[in-house]
């Protein structure tokens, strides 16, 4: 009996990089087959997501063991060139800025070679209970200072500053 190949997998850790592999579905789309913008976003928050996943952390499980909730503080965001139905992207992130209670990525989408989309986005970490920032785990914030990249590169803020 012939065996299929596994499939490539989606997500890699490639350090100091996470890269996620999206193909964009219809309902990521306007009617004209073109990216919605806020689609942008989605993909950013699924590549933000697996990050933490592939680094050993389920946001679900640490807020089942009391532990904090990941909040967005504020997004960056250039919107270059669009993507198209049925387009697979590619989502690398890069920690860039660890501080006490939030950390900063730098997200760039692409297609094959060419650039689509950047963000800066900023995650703050908060108590479910109080809503008010918090120190990171130790265990995460270990992991995330392990793979912050000294050296971003481009994106809307360093474009601009």
């Amino acid at each position: 009996m012939y065996e299929l190949p596994p499939p490539a997998p989606a997500a890699t850790l490639q350090p100091p990089d996470f890269i996620l592999s999206v193909r964009v579905y219809y309902e990521d789309t306007d009617a004209g087959g073109v990216v919605y913008y806020a689609s942008y976003l989605r993909f950013c928050e699924r590549a933000r997501s697996e990050c933490l996943r592939a680094l050993g952390f389920e946001q679900r499980r640490l807020l089942e063991n009391g532990g904090p909730v990941f909040v967005v503080r504020n997004v960056h965001a250039d919107y270059i060139s669009p993507a198209k139905l049925d387009d697979t992207l590619t989502i690398t992130s890069k920690i860039i800025n660890l501080r006490h209670a939030s950390v900063c990525f730098l997200q760039q989408i692409s297609r094959g070679d060419t650039l689509l989309f950047t963000a800066e986005t900023k995650i703050a970490c908060v108590s479910p209970s109080k809503g008010r920032p918090v120190p990171w785990p130790d265990a995460l914030r270990n992991r995330f200072h392990a793979r912050l990249c000294l050296s971003p590169g481009t994106g809307p803020q360093s474009q601009s500053h």
